[in-house]
């Protein structure tokens, strides 16, 4: 069996072409399936884009990415997340996912077992496999804030993947955590994924990167993007930070694939880095009110799901088969979730719900949930 034929389409994706499709035919859809803010790109951001275009800033880009958009991720590490690097240890790539998928290819080898906390986002396992690696799923706690770890460990882990804030459930893991995620890496001698692209969406809770820790800065490597902070989902900006010898292996591949990120985008990411950050704090904080009045719904409603600390995610347990509970949802109901099922086979019940939509949908959803749950009860 290839590769190719090992992973499956994108769940996530899968939910959102559907909920589009019903949407065309005239159908009052709510997608509440898809990661995605639905916030406008902020207009300077939008305006450095056109100015970086009128300038003729159209040609290929450095492979790395342009000193200029590296240099501005390596200060914003530094101040905002405690980890000393320069621009060297940096680079841009096509979104998040594509950083992670070069990540996996540089590091992982035929047979090397990557362990996944689960739930885990849908492409994890995805990338792992096609670097010919095998996934290790270890399900979290009962409250989703921890996991026992060392007893998976063999002589064939090379890596652990941290998410936090997390995805699908939102909790942000504790610093005490991800130190024992540390003192596991240093004393196996393994590599660490830090997915940390909702970082500044907490409500609840620090968010810490654990390449700060003591002994993780060559051994992490930390992902992020623009696409949830600055509401710039397809703009494609992602970026990885780690030693420069990683970054080397990851920008050889770069180089044989996607060559570069689009360069005006680029300039683009650059003004939301140095910009004014009123424009996230406003979205964080609708985002919260958001969030307040869905946990206030399913609460009433008797729904049992993850604590939410971060991100714009309710990981819920329906009580019912997920993937048949999303299928009627939206086929009947017209709103659209994703089942737990795709992101781990030990929660068949669970779907994951996004707020990333206003709270008049908010609202409309709790009233279209309590008719499905008063119809299959």
């Amino acid at each position: 069996m290839s590769r190719a034929d090992l992973i499956k389409p994108s769940a996530t994706m899968a939910i959102s072409d559907k909920a589009k499709e019903l949407r065309k035919q005239g159908k009052p859809v709510i997608d509440m399936g898809v990661g995605e803010p639905d916030f406008t790109t902020p207009g300077h951001i939008i305006e450095a884009a056109c100015r970086a275009l009128k300038e003729g800033k159209t040609k290929y880009a450095p492979v790395q990415g342009i000193p200029e958009l590296r240099e501005a991720i390596a200060e914003k590490m530094r101040k905002e997340n405690g980890i000393d690097v320069r621009e060297n240890s940096v680079i841009v790539t096509a979104g998040a996912k594509y950083a992670i998928y070069l990540a996996m290819q540089a590091l992982v080898e035929q047979g090397d077992e990557v362990i996944l906390l689960e739930p885990a986002w849908v492409s994890y396992e995805a990338s792992v496999l096609l670097a010919g690696g095998k996934p290790v799923f270890i399900k979290h706690d009962h409250d989703f804030r921890d996991a026992s770890i060392e007893d998976r460990i063999t002589e064939k882990t090379k890596m652990i993947v941290v998410n936090s804030p997390n995805n699908p459930t939102g909790v942000v893991y504790s610093k005490e955590f991800l130190k024992k995620i540390a003192d596991l890496a240093n004393d196996h001698d393994l590599f660490v994924i830090s997915d940390e692209v909702y970082e500044k969406i907490i409500f609840e809770g620090r968010h810490y990167s654990i390449a700060s820790f003591d002994g993780m800065h060559d051994r992490t490597v930390t992902i992020n993007a623009l696409s949830k902070t600055y509401s710039m989902t397809g703009w494609r900006i992602g970026y990885a930070v780690a030693s420069e010898d990683i970054i080397a292996k990851m920008r050889k591949i770069q180089s044989h694939s996607t060559s570069s990120p689009t360069t005006f985008a680029q300039y683009a990411a650059v003004a939301a880095l140095k910009g004014d950050q009123k424009c996230v704090e406003d979205m964080v904080a609708e985002f919260g009110k958001r969030r307040d009045v869905l946990l206030k719904g399913l609460k009433k409603l008797g729904y049992r799901f993850a604590p939410p600390d971060g991100a714009f995610y309710v990981f819920m347990d329906t009580g019912i088969n997920g993937e048949e509970f999303s299928k009627r949802f939206l086929e009947e109901y017209y709103v659209a979730v994703t089942p737990g099922t795709g992101f781990g086979k030990s929660y068949p019940t669970w779907v994951r719900v996004s707020y990333a939509t206003s709270r008049e949908n908010i609202r409309d959803m709790l009233v279209r949930l309590e008719e499905f749950r008063n119809a299959y009860n």
